[in-house]
């Protein structure tokens, strides 16, 4: 695993008040889910289900697919490793820079890795192609009707399609129903990130059954503990009432980027979600992240360990406005400081 992950909060304890670092939004309330766990706390004494097919069962409902093409997993990234393994020894072609699971995962499982960098130069002998839509960490979104040509274009291809952050953008992304509907496409899609719950780990992949069949013939046992199965129950059930609110987050965002930018210190990248890309004009981002946390109690992502990026960036995901506003002082700050 990479080095310097997102949400390191577990280096600095409770000094941190504002977490920008993870792409989750921090302050969605939580105390209807903190209820219903607590009434089920005894469920621990037991084994939960070998394999979580209640819990596949009800998200099936939601998308409107059958069961058998949901496999629900430990966090999306159980599912990236699962992949990997159940298609090992393949050519892997990346599109960068992404989410360093992807390459780590396919490394573990002696694949022949690669990258690229638009949808119109995927590489002609990779079998496999891993696309973060939105990506993760520019918040791009890309175009729907171009990788609809590019998996139809490259239908000898698998195309693992990780939509962690579909909640979290207004731009049109694969369905679950038109991922399934497809011979050669894995869909990944995140309940940590919709509903912010990420120290449950909670995912599924969405697939035609032939696919999810050759993905459980790798899955080990009660990888979904029952914690985890239950809370999935109370999220789904309560769909509306605990995710965070989009239109705002996405405002923030863009009221956070033009804050940044009218800066003249910082490059912000385009993005079309609620976390963002940004470039320092000068010193490294390992540094601003220390003096953030340290004077301000602000933790963001120094981004310098995405392939194909330097020390000179970091990513930050909006939080409420008092937040952001506070984020944007602080960098002012930290400028003034090493000058």
């Amino acid at each position: 695993m990479i080095e310097g992950h997102g949400d390191d909060l577990y280096r600095f304890g409770r000094s941190i008040t504002s977490n920008f670092s993870s792409n989750v939004y921090n302050r969605v309330n939580h105390d209807g889910l903190y209820e219903y766990i607590g009434k089920h706390l005894a469920d621990i004494k037991n084994y939960p289900e070998p394999e979580p097919f209640s819990l596949e069962k009800l998200i099936a409902e939601k998308h409107g697919i059958s069961a058998e093409n949901v496999f629900a997993t430990n966090g999306a990234t159980e599912a990236i490793y699962i992949i990997a393994q159940t298609f090992r020894d393949r050519k892997s072609a990346i599109l960068t820079p992404t989410f360093s699971e992807y390459e780590d995962a396919c490394r573990l499982h002696g694949h022949k890795i690669s990258s690229f960098y638009t949808l119109d130069s995927i590489p002609n002998d990779a079998d496999m192609v891993w696309i973060c839509n939105p990506n993760n960490p520019t918040g791009e979104v890309r175009e729907l009707e171009k990788l609809m040509t590019a998996i139809t274009k490259h239908s000898d291809k698998l195309f693992i399609m990780d939509q962690s952050y579909e909640y979290f953008t207004r731009k049109a992304t694969l369905s679950a129903q038109e991922g399934c509907r497809s011979d050669n496409v894995i869909l990944l899609h995140s309940m940590t990130k919709k509903y912010a719950v990420p120290g449950l780990r909670l995912g599924f992949a969405t697939a035609n059954s032939r696919l999810t069949d050759e993905l459980r013939r790798h899955r080990m046992p009660w990888s979904v503990n029952a914690i985890a199965i239950n809370a999935g129950f109370y999220l789904l059930r309560h769909d509306e009432e605990i995710p965070a609110d989009t239109d705002m987050l996405l405002k923030e965002a863009e009221r956070l980027s033009a804050m940044l930018k009218d800066t003249g210190l910082a490059e912000v990248w385009p993005t079309d979600t609620h976390y963002m890309l940004v470039r320092l004009r000068m010193g490294k981002a390992s540094a601003l992240k220390e003096y953030l946390a340290d004077h301000f109690g602000i933790l963001i992502r120094d981004a310098s360990n995405f392939h194909g990026l330097d020390e000179s960036f970091f990513r930050i995901a909006a939080q409420t406005p008092e937040e952001n506003d506070k984020l944007v002082t602080a960098i002012r700050k930290w400028f003034d400081f090493i000058q």
